[in-house]
This record gives C-alpha cells, structure tokens and sequence, in this order.
C-alpha cells in the first residue's frame, strides 16, 4: 500500500471528519477494552498492566492503518469527494427560516398530541357507557 494521499487537495474535510469520528468511535472501543482488561485476573500485575496497554493499543493502531486505508482507497475517496462537491450545492435555509419551521413543528405536535388525548378520553368514556371496559 502507498502512502500517499489519494487526490490530497479534494473532499479534505469529508474525509477529515470521517477519519476523525472513526478514530474517536475505536479510541472509545479501545479504552472501554482497557477497563475491561484491568478487572482480568492474572497472577502477575506487570504482566496484567502489559496486557491491559498492549491489546488495545496495538487494536487502536490496526484500526488507525485501517481508517486510513479506507479513507484513500480510490472508490471510496471519490464517494466523499463527490458528496462534498454535492454539499457545497445545496441551498441552505436561513436561521430565521429554520426559527419558523420549528415553531411550526413544535405547535403541531402539541396540537395533534391534545387531540389524540382528546380522542382517547372520548373514546374510552364511550367504551365504558356501553359496558365493554369494566373498571
């Protein structure tokens, strides 16, 4: 495997990003195994610190040359180059845009849970008029 980047100067913070969140999901791996690992019973506690450091640290490296191997390999390289490119695209929505479809959210939400609250009340007094709920 080459160590050079695949196309460095495109997609550089698609593939920032993703390296970095994969690196910070297999760190989190790698420290909850560090735990793990120290509760391990072993008669000698330098070998059990020695594993206890060893093991995760030479998962987090594979998992390091892994990251960056996917993140250069060609088809997936150009899968985040070309989503980058779409992102810059997109037509963002304004904050006061984004302030008034959230009001309107929010307020349906409200509105549709009263009146599911409503319609259960109604319903479950009709129900137990007619008989068919006995509490």
């Amino acid at each position: 495997m080459s160590w050079k980047i695949y196309k460095s100067g495109q997609g550089y913070y698609t593939r920032l990003i993703s390296a970095v969140t994969a690196g910070v999901v297999v760190a989190i791996g790698c420290y909850q195994l560090y735990k793990k690992l120290g509760a391990v019973d072993i008669a000698s506690a330098n070998v059990r610190l020695i594993v206890q450091l060893l093991v995760p640290l030479t998962i987090f490296s594979g998992f390091s040359w892994l990251i960056y191997w996917l993140v250069n390999k060609p088809v997936i390289a150009d899968f985040m180059i070309a989503a980058e490119g779409e992102m810059k695209k997109v037509s963002w929505s304004s904050r006061k845009e984004i302030a008034v479809s959230t009001t309107v959210v929010i307020f349906v939400v409200i509105a549709m849970s009263v009146l599911m609250a409503v319609t259960d009340v109604v319903f479950f007094r009709f129900f137990e008029a007619i008989g068919i709920l006995q509490y």
